[in-house]
């Protein structure tokens, strides 16, 4: 049955054929008309200017030139006019019926040459489409990495060729960053249980009161560990699923009281932290708006310096800025951290006690809120992160 459906060249084809066919039947009606009506009207005014016969007229009647005719002679002469008359007429039609036949066998044989020129046409026309189709057939996990690269003058072919490549750029990088996920995740949930289970067979071959004690604190350190790491992999996944409901929150609000819970942190390590909280209210989750703040305050705290400084903003032109000191970090690096389990170039450890998910759930709330986040190196070293939500207007 597929066989027998029509493509799309076809159709193309028999489109430029029958608008062809169309064209040129009213062009061969036109001029027919315009033909007829010229030649009538041209023999009408041949014969009313003969209206003195001929020497050739007068020798057809019977009458010689020079010599008086008779009233039956001249009878003679009308009978030739009118009788010119019809062989003009007759000669008219003869030449308007040529006309129409040349014109027919002109139409049918250019016609033939339309098909073949509409066959052709459409098919350079559909090659782009071809080559597309081709690519998205043979694309796979596997072969991300190829394009379509149309080449030619940009036009809609090459603008939806390039719109498909920038589409597979966008597949490509989520791919990517779903296969890094999956390995660092098992890689993260891998390590706890490994753990448990040295401290099982080591700590628990001959135990006494001490070593149950430190295999008992070694497994609940453990268990925390894979606690959050779990709370974090469902926080991230809930704001992935996005928003469902949203209600105004006062984000400076949020600000101040996060900034109060690490103040004890903050300060066990003399990290001096500065707070400019303008009235800032948004629309979003109070839930997950309170987690981001709190990712961002504890990025800032957990990766500055012994003595350094934090840097905390909120304004209804530039959003929420959160600026920390800290080592110096390579600009190029800067994307990766919103990346799950990374920190740097590295993948991310456990012995500051983060699960590497921090500036991922924060990328991932601000993009459930339709907002937007953005990063970068301080030249003295630490990260000035920028996080603009929608307003409440």
């Amino acid at each position: 049955m597929d066989l027998l459906r029509p493509t799309v060249r076809t159709k193309l084809t028999a489109l430029y054929t029958g608008l062809f066919l169309a064209s040129g039947t009213v062009l061969v009606t036109v001029v027919y008309l315009l033909m007829s009506q010229t030649i009538a009207d041209r023999v009408s005014i041949a014969v009313a200017k003969s209206d003195v016969p001929t020497e050739a007229q007068m020798l057809w009647s019977g009458v010689t030139p020079g010599i008086p005719a008779s009233g039956v002679e001249f009878t003679a002469a009308r009978r030739f006019e009118l009788l010119t008359k019809d062989i003009a007429a007759v000669s008219a039609d003869t030449a308007l019926s040529s006309l129409l036949l040349y014109s027919a066998l002109a139409l049918i044989f250019i016609a033939a040459l339309s098909v073949a020129a509409g066959w052709w046409i459409s098919g350079r026309v559909l090659r782009p489409l071809h080559q597309i189709t081709a690519t998205a057939q043979r694309l796979s996990s596997a072969n991300l990495h190829e394009r379509i690269a149309l080449a030619g003058p940009r036009d809609e072919l090459t603008e939806l060729a390039g719109t498909f490549d920038t589409m597979l750029d966008r597949l490509q990088h989520a791919f990517d960053s779903q296969r890094r996920f999956i390995a660092n995740a098992s890689h993260e949930l891998r390590t706890p249980l490994a753990i448990q289970r040295a401290a099982i067979q080591i700590g628990l071959k001959n135990p006494d009161r001490e070593q149950l004690a430190q295999v008992s604190e070694q497994m609940l350190e453990a268990n925390r560990r894979s606690e959050r790491l779990i709370d974090g992999l469902l926080l991230l996944a809930r704001s992935d699923r996005g928003i469902e409901n949203r209600v105004p929150v006062e984000l400076h609000r949020i600000v101040t009281d996060v900034v109060e819970q690490h103040a004890s942190a903050a300060a066990g390590r003399s990290i001096e932290v500065e707070v400019n909280a303008e009235p800032l209210l948004v629309l979003g989750d109070l839930v997950l708006l309170t987690q981001l703040v709190t990712n961002l305050i504890g990025n800032a705290v957990r990766h500055n310096v012994d003595g350094g400084q934090i840097w905390v903003r909120t304004n209804a032109r530039s959003g929420l800025q959160v600026v920390n000191t800290g080592r110096v970090i390579d600009p190029s690096t800067v994307p990766l951290l919103f990346e799950p389990f990374r920190r740097g170039t590295e993948r991310t450890g456990s012995s500051d006690g983060g699960a590497g998910l921090g500036l991922s759930i924060v990328s991932s709330i601000v993009q459930a809120h339709g907002g937007s986040v953005a990063a970068e190196a301080r030249a003295k070293g630490g990260l000035h992160v920028r996080v603009t939500l929608p307003l409440r207007s």
